[in-house]
């Protein structure tokens, strides 16, 4: 256990190396205000605080950075709230003030925000789509042999799915199909779609329009490929502008991974309630032994969950992320609730 002192000294050390990037010494800490030990004790205490394990000598300097395990023992132990100016609230409010008609704008905007306030790297996953219901279909022909079919689900969701037109396909052909896809798919959530247009949809289209079984194997090929949830980023290349990463290969080996959306998705946890925080080695990539995860989900209704992480070096700004993620996360469950 460690001593009040210890952790005062600590603490300190955390958040002035969070500041400056920079090794700190006891001189520095003892210079701060409410610190009123002498620079041979806060070494003293150095010393031993290096021998547990939360902090370690750099090559470089006389001064100490905080291990991995000091910055556990910090987040979990003395992480405090931190003050978020007004105008950031406002900022962060802004992108809920007006109605935003598809849920990925939403999304998007909140990354983006995020990324900026941070200055780290926003990533947003979106709900499991796929379990919504059509509310609209509208078919827009592109070219004489192109479409695009445009769903509207029942939580603002909106896809666009590009079909091929078979030759001779006539606009009153289009209206016809448009009219009886909303007559029968109107409800049924889009993972089923190609099963119920194969299965009862097909035979009632080819009663009307003569090539319509062109169009909806176009239609059906195109849906068997769609993915359960979507990741938008804010900020990709933050982590350029933070010292610790500008290192090529640390930064290649970062930007390698922000390109393959299966390994990131195990960063979030989109079912698992409140802020969670994975530093360095915990979140069991190589690419991200040097980085520190911040996630935490958001509601999106009917038992459905988005999820934001931030991703920053392991001398993160752990107070700022988390109450700026707090805020965002009840921003967007209660802009999903209202939809």
């Amino acid at each position: 256990m460690l001593t009040n002192r210890q952790l005062q000294i600590l603490q300190v050390i955390v958040d002035d190396f969070v500041t400056s990037a920079q090794p700190v010494g006891s001189r520095q800490i003892s210079k701060r205000e409410g610190i009123t030990y002498s620079p041979a004790t806060i070494r003293n205490e150095m010393a031993d605080l290096e021998e547990l394990g939360f902090l370690e000598k750099t090559h470089t300097s006389s001064g100490r950075v905080p291990s991995e395990k000091g910055y556990r023992f910090y987040v979990d132990h003395l992480l405090q709230p931190h003050m978020i100016r007004d105008e950031e609230i406002s900022q962060i409010q802004s992108v809920f003030n007006y109605r935003i008609g598809e849920m990925e704008e939403l999304i998007r905007e909140s990354a983006t925000i995020l990324s900026e306030l941070t200055t780290y790297t926003a990533i947003l996953l979106g709900p499991d789509v796929q379990q919504h219901k059509v509310k609209k279909f509208q078919i827009v022909p592109l070219t004489e042999q192109t479409a695009v079919a445009i769903i509207v689900t029942d939580n603002g969701h909106v896809e666009n799915r590009t079909l091929t037109l078979p030759k001779g396909f006539s606009p009153s052909d289009v209206e016809k199909m448009v009219n009886i896809l909303n007559d029968r798919l109107i409800g049924v959530p889009l993972h089923e779609l190609h099963i119920k247009l194969e299965a009862e949809v097909l035979s009632i289209l080819k009663q009307h329009i003569a090539a319509a079984e062109t169009v909806v194997q176009s239609f059906v090929d195109v849906s068997k490929h769609q993915k359960e949830g979507k990741i938008y980023y804010g900020g990709k290349t933050n982590m350029l502008n933070q010292p610790e990463f500008h290192d090529l290969n640390k930064i290649r080996m970062l930007m390698d991974l922000m390109d393959k959306e299966s390994q990131l998705q195990s960063l979030f946890q989109p079912n698992q309630a409140g802020i969670q925080i994975r530093i360095g080695s915990e979140n069991h990539l190589l690419a991200m032994e040097n980085c520190s995860v911040i996630t935490t989900a958001f509601s999106t209704g009917d038992a459905q969950h988005g999820a934001i992480a931030i991703i920053g070096p392991t001398r993160m700004d752990y107070r700022r992320v988390v109450t700026l993620l707090d805020m965002m996360q009840h921003g967007l469950s209660r802009a999903f609730k209202k939809h």
